[in-house]
């Protein structure tokens, strides 16, 4: 038996109402260029359009006009999506609040989760978006998820409840240690401000 190994997400795949409702909020509020446009291959009703989340994926929404926005919250039962999150850069994510309450779109507030920040507020149709930072970059070669396996081994190591800053320092400075070299054969912290 073998695996099939994934390699990222491709594209997610949502039942919108109306083509406008789509474009205005995946666009229009998230500023995801729209990009193209087909029918549903798999229903002639349909039509289907593609999203770019802002990593070359693909966000796509299945639309028909004769659908009507319902803004009540999607299903959080076994096997449904609770909810989707988007990457966005600090200066925006600062910037999310007050935006958001801009438009009158009701949030959740900013959440710290430790090792980013997020904020939660639902689509016209009822699904909970998250909008979430990093609050770290990874060293080079690195991967945001390499830092937070790493910091994963540090939290477990020293029995803390949940990854917090402390751990995501460490991890960064383990991984730039492990895949670094150096001419120094003594890599341990100095403080170079001692008189001696």
């Amino acid at each position: 038996m073998r695996k099939l190994q994934s390699q990222g997400v491709h594209h997610i795949t949502l039942v919108g109402a109306d083509r406008k409702t789509s474009i205005d909020f995946w666009e229009g509020v998230l500023g995801m260029p729209f990009i193209f446009e087909q029918p549903n291959l798999d229903r002639a009703s349909e039509s289907h359009l593609y999203f770019d989340p802002g990593d070359g994926r693909l966000i796509t929404i299945f639309t028909d006009e004769n659908r009507k926005p319902a803004p009540e919250r999607t299903p959080t039962d076994i096997g449904c999506v609770h909810h989707i999150a988007f990457a966005v850069s600090r200066v925006t994510f600062l910037q999310a609040v007050a935006r958001l309450d801009e438009r009158g779109i009701r949030h959740s507030g900013v959440k710290d989760r430790g090792f980013m920040d997020s904020i939660y507020f639902e689509d016209p149709l009822g699904l909970l978006i998250e909008l979430a930072s990093y609050r770290f970059e990874p060293p080079h070669g690195h991967t945001h998820a390499d830092v937070l396996m790493e910091a994963h081994k540090v939290r477990v190591a020293r029995g803390d409840y949940n990854i917090a800053e402390i751990h995501l320092a460490d991890a960064i400075e383990a991984l730039v240690e492990g895949s670094r070299a150096t001419l120094s054969s003594d890599r341990t912290p100095k403080d170079p401000y001692t008189k001696s």
